[in-house]
């Protein structure tokens, strides 16, 4: 693929920025659409921003999603931001769903990246790896979708990151020798535009994998 287009959900998280600055860097990629509930503060001539305020409703938005050659869905809450499973669900379940079926209507040919979560099971003994498990299934089913499976993500800064995950941030970071438990924000944007130039659809890609094939993408 000569040039790309990528839509970015979840630029002002940790993870998300860094995929969006990874997607930045590459040389390959064209225009990075960033979808955001408020301004980045960031400008970079590929960079467009979408500022919408209904993340359960993309029609208003409709064109942001036309032409796109991969949507990177990095939007997601921690289990310990939300009062209820109902308000896990909604935000994890229902906001990714919302947007793929956007995707699909205005850039069927489009991949889909959505970034799960490490220990992601549907028959899992807690809530957010019962709904996240379910949830991959669904998008690969319906959409095609591949879906990433980061241990922890050495993102950048971001107000909106649990504080226990702040705190520990420093500490996690001793795990980056191993490769099954630690990967690099902008590896995995970097994992993610490999499997897109790869045409890579419907599976899940363990860390491990992810900074193997970033590694393979530098």
């Amino acid at each position: 693929m000569a040039s790309l287009t990528v839509l970015v959900f979840g630029a002002t998280g940790s993870a998300g920025g860094s995929v969006l600055r990874a997607c930045l860097d590459a040389a390959d990629v064209r225009e990075v659409r960033a979808l955001t509930r408020r301004p980045l503060g960031t400008a970079h001539a590929k960079l467009r921003e979408v500022v919408h305020d209904d993340f359960t409703d993309f029609t208003r938005v409709a064109e942001a999603f036309a032409g796109v050659d991969a949507c990177l869905f990095c939007l997601g809450v921690s289990v310990t931001q939300v009062p209820s499973e109902a308000a896990y669900r909604a935000i994890t379940h229902d906001i990714t769903l919302a947007a793929a079926r956007a995707l699909a209507a205005q850039s069927p040919t489009a991949a889909l990246h959505y970034i799960s979560g490490q220990g992601t099971d549907p028959g899992g003994r807690m809530m957010w790896m019962r709904v996240k498990g379910a949830l991959e299934r669904q998008l690969m089913d319906e959409f095609g979708a591949v879906c990433w499976r980061p241990a922890f993500i050495d993102g950048e800064a971001s107000d909106h990151a649990p504080w226990m995950l702040k705190v520990a941030t420093p500490l996690l970071r001793l795990l980056k020798p191993f490769a099954r438990l630690y990967v690099d924000g902008r590896d995995l944007g970097r994992a993610m535009l490999h499997a897109t130039r790869t045409g890579m659809r419907r599976r899940v890609v363990e860390n491990h994998e992810i900074r193997a094939m970033a590694a393979s993408s530098s």
